[in-house]
């Protein structure tokens, strides 16, 4: 592991720990946690990186009109060649899916390089990772761009609740987590088709109430689990399944009746007797408005802001301001702010892999990736975005990130990212200016010991100061 550096200044903390990192052609403001509580009024919701991203409903809808046409003609006399049209159609749709997933991970890319509003955009960074989906399959990555734009942004200075609601119904977490395939086991379509394998799955429910609410050790049971997976039966993707149910439109949530498990279900205690759709909704948002929920988010929030081990006083000071404000985040981001144990001198974090590229271009002074392939990169790196692979998403602790092999692709990298600017940055000018007042003497020898430009830039982007926020 790289060694650290002894201390970082107040401008250091609010620019490369709140914010996405410095820009050294900005000086860092007077009023530091002024300035960051200013950001949300210029935070941009739908930015024009983001506000171009194709479609993703009319490729998922177009592939599975194609589909069915193809499986159509493949069952018919002779049609030997409708198989290896089926093939070419889904060849293509994979092709059309990387498009609009490379375009969205570009999209986020130009979003955090451009932005006046680093710390809110960093929170969106926190929140996708937090209501994660994994680009495992061909559909979840032709949604995992519009699930950033459309669940996470416009929520992200709004209520926890509201965020969650818009999350558990946008189509890439209904199809990541197989929601849109569950069907409540007395329900409707289940007596029409009794002899089809699609039934209750549990999947979303879990997630939710392990993961994305009240944590792991919160003290409900599988039963409780149960119960809810068969509340969220009905929750479903529109123009996703068979006959009519394939026509409408696969970028909006829909519920389907016919799915729900009928009856009143009884969730940690509490009788949920709502028909349909509501149902659900009505467990969410208590959920939603748990103690335990409050102490979750403020557990990842303190360890995201303050260190691997999240401070108990930080955790529940945040718990609180949450639980207060019945989880109105701007709220708990000013407790944030004004938490003592985010501002320690020490370097409490060490940078993911999306985090350093970030931190990175905007320390070399770039304004828009240009030319740079950021899905490329985020895959050399290890963390490729929207995949992390898991339900719970990517790690938020040093050990994850700083193992020798790890920084050998920083370094590289670096030098990738070095080599095009040549002499027209002077590392030995920009290091304390995106690393105020908390550049090292060893790095700063370092720096200007470097045989050539490039090769200063490259040590200053993989120096200890800088690889720690």
């Amino acid at each position: 592991m790289a060694a650290q550096p002894a201390t970082v200044s107040p401008a250091a903390i609010a620019l490369n720990r709140f914010g996405l990192g410095a820009r050294p052609d900005e000086a860092a403001p007077a009023d530091l946690q002024r300035w960051l509580v200013d950001q949300f009024a210029r935070f941009d919701v739908r930015p024009a990186s983001f506000a171009t991203l194709d479609d993703a409903g009319t490729a998922v809808k177009k592939y599975r009109e194609q589909q069915q046409a193809n499986r159509q003609m493949a069952r018919q006399d002779g049609a030997t060649d409708a198989k290896a049209d089926l093939k070419v159609e889904r060849k293509d749709f994979r092709q059309d899916v990387q498009a609009l997933y490379r375009d969205g991970v570009q999209a986020r890319a130009d979003s955090a390089l451009t932005t006046e509003a680093p710390f809110v955009e960093r929170m969106v960074h926190f929140w996708s990772n937090h209501f994660c989906v994994s680009v495992d399959n061909a559909r979840v990555t032709a949604f995992a761009g519009a699930f950033e734009r459309d669940a996470i942004r416009p929520h992200v200075l709004g209520r926890f609740a509201e965020m969650t609601l818009a999350v558990e119904q946008h189509p890439a977490m209904l199809i990541y987590l197989n929601q849109f395939q569950s069907i409540g086991p007395d329900s409707p379509a289940a007596a029409r088709n009794p002899d089809r394998k699609r039934g209750l799955n549990e999947n979303l429910a879990r997630e939710i109430m392990e993961l994305h609410t009240l944590g792991v050790r919160s003290g409900y049971t599988q039963a409780d689990v149960t119960e809810f997976a068969r509340a969220l039966t009905g929750w479903t993707v529109d123009g996703l399944g068979g006959g009519r149910a394939a026509e409408g439109d696969p970028d909006r949530f829909t519920f389907r009746p016919g799915q729900h498990e009928p009856g009143a279900r009884t969730i940690l205690g509490k009788r949920y007797a709502q028909n349909g759709e509501a149902q659900a909704r009505a467990a969410l948002i208590d959920f939603a408005h748990a103690p335990a929920t409050a102490t979750h988010i403020a557990t990842k929030l303190a360890r995201h802001f303050a260190g691997d081990d999240p401070p108990p006083a930080m955790v529940a000071r945040l718990a609180e301001s949450f639980a207060r404000s019945n989880g109105d985040l701007p709220t708990v981001y000013r407790a944030l702010i004004a938490s003592p144990e985010a501002w320690v001198p020490t370097p409490t974090k060490f940078k993911t892999p999306w985090e350093w590229t970030i931190s990175s271009l905007r320390g070399v002074g770039h304004r828009n990736v240009g030319e740079i392939q950021i899905a490329a990169l985020q895959t050399q790196l290890g963390q490729r975005v929207w995949k992390p692979g898991a339900p719970a998403g990517w790690d938020d602790v040093a050990a994850s990130w700083s193992g020798s092999d790890a920084l050998l692709r920083r370094v590289e990298i670096a030098q990738r990212l070095a080599a095009p600017l040549g002499e027209r940055v002077d590392a030995r000018v920009i290091a304390p200016r995106i690393m105020p007042a908390s550049l090292s003497a060893a790095t700063a020898a370092q720096i200007a010991r470097s045989e050539s430009p490039v090769g200063a830039i490259a040590l200053m982007l993989v120096s200890p100061d800088f690889l720690r926020r």
